[in-house]
């Protein structure tokens, strides 16, 4: 029975993982969100949605093996970067989301701007340094609150951080977006290995 268990336990996660990245998919932070989202009432609640800016081009002109390392390269350094308490998942494609409850120990525009520094380092793929930005949008909320009114109001943050370069807040008060610095955005195109930051890859 203990065996049954465990090897149902370990099928459930594979269904709840990205097969590529291993950051949680669509149903497992679905899964995750449900625990959480639903109370108790008042807990803050954060979500970061992120669009890879110059991930295309690196596709076309190295590759989907290249794309592929850049990908996990990136949900490496999201996990990492975030730390514990962060829900991430890979929503599809270049698509990735993160949520926490709970509240934070930074603002939730400095976080977003050191993930943004953080994924825009050059990663090595089909044997070149490349790079990719990301549009990042934030939501932020207190439950008890669905998963999709969440990740609605970080998407259109996400919409307009990518007309505008820069991380973006969609806050309580719905229309009231604040912007934080504008970032450096980039167009996966190779750089000189010279400009890589040591233990960056």
């Amino acid at each position: 029975v203990v065996s049954l268990r465990r090897l149902l336990a370990v099928e459930r996660d594979a269904a709840e993982r990205d097969v590529l990245t291993g950051l949680l998919n669509r149903r497992g932070l679905a899964a995750r969100a449900g625990r959480v989202l639903g109370g108790p009432p008042g807990r803050p609640v954060n979500v970061l949605m992120l669009d890879l800016d110059g991930f295309k081009p690196v596709n076309d002109t190295f590759g989907h093996r290249a794309g592929d390392q850049v990908l996990v390269t990136v949900a490496v350094r999201l996990v990492t970067h975030l730390g514990g308490g962060w829900c991430c998942a890979r929503l599809g494609g270049d698509e990735l989301a993160a949520l926490r409850a709970g509240p934070l120990t930074r603002p939730p525009l400095a976080v977003a701007e050191g993930l943004a520094g953080v994924l825009a380092a050059p990663i090595r793929a089909g044997g070149q340094d490349v790079r990719v930005g990301a549009a990042i949008g934030i939501a932020t909320a207190a439950t008890p609150i669905g998963l999709g009114d969440l990740l609605g109001r970080a998407d259109m943050a996400m919409y307009r951080a990518q007309c505008e370069g820069r991380p973006l807040l969609w806050t309580t008060g719905h229309e009231d977006v604040t912007q934080s610095r504008p970032l450096l955005r980039t167009r996966g195109l190779p750089v000189p290995a010279a400009y890589e930051p040591a233990g960056v890859r």
